[in-house]
């Protein structure tokens, strides 16, 4: 090998060559040790492979950062199962713009308070607000604590930043349970694919998620009594109890209408399954129906839930029996 293509960082001592080498992976930015053998081939061989091994070395003890935005795409996979999933979601596309490329560990309530100004300025409720803020506390305690790097190291590397709640004393919205009156007139300005679900919600209970995310492989047939009922999973609930919903007349009414129209979901819209009620055709329908819209008033879907609620109390039935 001529000397103009030998590989520099190469001297020979005593017949045994010898690494000399500028690397900034190294320590003190030089790597000088001995390849042990006296062919030049050989050495430049252990001297690309010393390198290698030093750079990866470096890198490996390199700490790794992740963003808010990689830690919460994490988080949404772990709980994409669950039915509180969708909201979760919701929840996090508004906080990105905020937090979403800033480091696990500059999150903290300095970092997030543009967002609260924000979420101020577009009258959200405090009870919203902290809805939000729950989400990040939950993703940097398990950035913290329960997810690992490749070299077995937390994702964030100290302790999670303690998020401040918002206060919601004599700020929260009251519920506004329905008259049979006002529901008629409210349901005939909902879409058809609306006025199912609500129809069904405010006749069995159940929260805006449980309904757009029921499945037919949920449904349990009771060939003794003629009827069907669906069973929640333990890990769909809110409570995180398995809860068997029971269909009186009506919401038996809702589900034989819907069956063959979606082959794994019961409510959907254009052939794809619901994403959430309290939408934009729900709000229209609200003003349209010409329910209370002045601040302080629920004016959403769980409504419906306080609206079969009042109607078991007023019959002199425990929700709990439902």
């Amino acid at each position: 090998m001529s000397k103009r293509n030998r590989m520099p960082g190469l001297r020979q001592k005593g017949g045994i060559w010898h690494i000399e080498k500028r690397c900034r992976y190294a320590t003190g930015g030089w790597l000088r040790e001995s390849t042990g053998t006296s062919s030049r081939n050989k050495a430049e061989q252990i001297l690309i492979r010393r390198l290698a091994e030093v750079e990866e070395e470096s890198r490996r003890h390199e700490v790794a950062i992740f963003t808010f935005e990689e830690a919460a795409f994490r988080y949404l996979e772990e709980i994409a199962h669950k039915s509180s999933a969708d909201t979760i979601a919701m929840h996090l596309d508004q906080l990105f713009p905020f937090i979403g490329s800033l480091p696990i560990a500059q999150v903290h309530d300095g970092t997030i308070r543009p967002f609260i100004e924000h979420g101020n300025e577009r009258h959200l409720s405090p009870k919203t607000i902290n809805n939000m803020l729950g989400v990040v506390s939950t993703v940097l305690n398990r950035a913290a604590r329960v997810w690992r790097d490749e070299d077995g190291q937390p994702w964030l590397r100290q302790a999670p930043a303690q998020i401040s709640r918002l206060s919601v004393k004599g700020k929260q919205a009251k519920p506004y349970p329905l008259s049979w009156s006002e529901q008629d007139t409210l349901f005939q300005e909902l879409p058809r694919h609306l006025a199912d679900a609500a129809l069904f919600a405010v006749n069995t209970g159940c929260r805006e998620q449980e309904v757009c995310q029921l499945r037919w492989d949920w449904e349990v047939q009771l060939p003794e009594m003629e009827t069907s009922v669906f069973v929640l999973g333990a890990d769909f609930t809110k409570t995180g109890t398995e809860r068997v919903v029971v269909l009186n007349a009506v919401a038996r009414r809702v589900i034989e209408s819907r069956r063959g129209m979606h082959k794994e979901r019961v409510f959907t819209y254009q052939s794809k399954p619901l994403g959430k009620l309290h939408s934009s055709a729900w709000k229209r329908a609200w003003k349209a129906a010409k329910l209370p819209t002045e601040p302080g008033i629920l004016k959403g879907v769980h409504n419906l839930r306080h609206t079969f609620g009042r109607r078991l109390r007023s019959a002199g039935i425990p929700l709990e029996t439902r």
